[in-house]
């Protein structure tokens, strides 16, 4: 096959000398030229430690014949991020660090790509920018940190946190835990959407099986680091594109292993955002179509009870898919050239599951303590479920298995907030209470650019009173740790003139997770019917006055002007127009 990269040398003959004047060889000039990409930097544990496994990439293609090119385009990190307005970049950094990727990859043009990366933006991004490029990729993930003391793990600071707040615990105790959840790097030890977005790479078809989410120590990831580096010479020189390994059946595979995980609800915003780039258009309620009936198998926190190392020691995304495998399109092709069927069946006889129950042993675990069987879910109507009504006519999410079954269906009172600042101190001095539900508005992707509501959140189940008798409603995003009753990503957003804009103290706001249903169903705590709360509310549209953007200069204002719905992703999306108009 002949390479794309000799094509463009032979245009380019200034790319030759340039080349060698950073160390290559005159042989190295006509191998297959292979681009690894990584969000190596000192931003964060799940990006620190990826250098050494760039390196093991760099080695791999080497040793195989070809020339790897090292290139960084570095995340952030949403933890440290939080609580100031930092994380109202968060998600504009995705479709940044895709952007940068792919300006990475077409500037110079490579045969192939390893793509390496662990967290929450960073991985997403990654996914999007091998839609985008179409040439032969995979994918190494950063793994997972290890557990602190009492397998303390870091999305209980959060709750921790609002204890020390309310004096139930002191400042010293508090401190303690902060000094000792994160022991290691990686990404945070639980199924938040750093784990579960590293888990849909695999579920892809973009890694090399098995690899997803391994302990960022175990001596095994650098080995997977490697031997992705060798593989993506093989597809530059056989030509297998990541278009031909994703389809819109390894995206539905990918939705049914989110279910079995309960993975993040933040995956609602990166996997149709990936898809979006892949050439499919695949909104929130692929998911709630999909997850109904699925069953949820994992028992890793926030929704269960063991931290994420644990995952690869029960076996991983493999032993998630042999559970469910009759659910899944076994026929797809992957990185390995094989079809997901094959994959699975060839590491029933490689040693795989043997390694496993080793790791799991020293932990003094079952794999079904970690991994339940098909027969024996923890939940059997999947995880995520899509509400709609005239709160939400374009929908909002809600990651049910977290949620109380005393939420389940609720009327409760609307206390609106503007901002998220305001919310968490109502929610810390106990000004809200049981029956109310607090509305957080102007923090979608055009209102602030879609921070998380974590420390609300956190705040609201870690209060055993609140967190079984109030609801959190907001068009902002969720953490990947964040649990209790919290529905997001109400749709159209209050920036936009969404209903959720013209909510009032004491409006009464129905939820009904199991018949989908969000609404406005009263006014000052008196029912009404569905048509007069539709009068209400026109006569509240015709008062409404957007507020002045946000951001007026710089990333996140070209983010907030060009985002897309969440419900369909909040990617990016140019903006058409007359001919000539900008």
């Amino acid at each position: 096959m002949k390479l794309k990269s000799q094509e463009v040398r032979a245009l380019a003959p200034e790319m030759d000398p340039l080349r060698m004047g950073m160390g290559w060889k005159a042989e190295d000039l006509s191998k297959p030229q292979i681009i690894v990409e990584s969000t190596f930097g000192d931003s964060h544990p799940g990006s620190a430690h990826l250098l050494g496994l760039v390196e093991e990439s760099v080695k791999g293609i080497n040793h195989s014949g070809g020339k790897g090119a090292r290139y960084f385009a570095t995340d952030i990190c949403d933890g440290m991020a939080q609580g100031h307005d930092g994380i109202n970049y968060s998600l504009a950094s995705r479709d940044t660090i895709c952007s940068m990727i792919e300006i990475h990859a077409n500037a110079t043009t490579f045969d192939a790509g390893v793509f390496i990366a662990s967290c929450d933006k960073a991985v997403p991004a990654h996914l999007m920018a091998i839609g985008r490029l179409k040439i032969p990729s995979i994918v190494v993930t950063g793994g997972v940190m290890d557990a602190g003391p009492d397998l303390l793990t870091l999305e209980q600071i959060g709750m921790y946190s609002a204890k020390c707040q309310r004096g139930e615990i002191t400042e010293e105790q508090l401190t303690w835990y902060k000094q000792h959840a994160c022991p290691s790097c990686g990404a945070c030890s639980f199924m938040g959407t750093a784990s579960t977005m590293q888990i849909m790479a695999e579920a892809l078809g973009l890694m090399l099986p098995g690899t997803a989410l391994m302990p960022a120590t175990c001596e095994d990831l650098k080995k997977a680091a490697y031997d992705a580096g060798v593989q993506s010479v093989k597809l530059a020189q056989t030509g297998l594109k990541s278009t031909d390994i994703v389809t819109m059946k390894s995206f539905e595979n990918a939705i049914m292993v989110h279910a079995a995980i309960s993975g993040s609800s933040n995956s609602l915003l990166h996997i149709p955002a990936a898809a979006h780039e892949f050439g499919y258009e695949l909104d929130a309620d692929y998911f709630d179509r999909m997850h109904r009936n699925a069953h949820y198998l994992l028992d890793i926190r926030p929704a269960g009870k063991w931290p994420a190392q644990y995952f690869y020691y029960a076996g991983g995304v493999p032993r998630i898919m042999e559970e469910i495998k009759s659910m899944l399109h076994l026929d797809v092709l992957t990185v390995t050239g094989k079809t997901l069927g094959e994959n699975l069946e060839d590491l029933k006889s490689s040693g795989y599951y043997e390694k496993c129950d080793e790791y799991l042993a020293k932990a003094g675990r079952k794999r079904t303590d970690i991994i339940r069987s098909f027969q024996t879910p923890i939940g059997d109507n999947g995880t995520i479920a899509v509400l709609r009504g005239n709160l939400a006519p374009e929908g909002a999410e809600v990651k049910h298995s977290a949620v109380p079954k005393e939420m389940f269906q609720a009327v409760l009172k609307a206390k609106p907030f503007d901002c998220e600042e305001e919310a968490i101190a109502a929610v810390l001095n106990k000004t809200i209470r049981p029956g109310d539900a607090v509305i957080i508005r102007y923090e979608g992707p055009k209102g602030s650019g879609m921070p998380e509501m974590f420390y609300t959140t956190e705040a609201i189940s870690s209060d055993e009173e609140l967190s079984k008798s109030i609801a959190l409603i907001t068009d902002g995003r969720f953490s990947g740790a964040s649990k209790g009753p919290a529905i997001g990503h109400v749709s159209p957003e209050a920036a936009d003139g969404g209903p959720i804009a013209l909510i009032e103290e004491d409006d009464l706001i129905e939820i009904d997770i199991p018949a989908r249903i969000l609404r406005i169903v009263g006014v000052r705590g008196e029912k009404k019917t569905a048509d007069e709360i539709d009068a209400i509310l026109d006569g509240r549209r015709k008062n409404w006055m957007p507020k002045p953007a946000k951001y007026t200069s710089g990333v996140l204002k070209i983010f907030s002007e060009h985002a897309v719905s969440p419900m369909k992703g909040g990617y990016m999306e140019k903006k058409t127009g007359k001919p000539g108009a900008s």
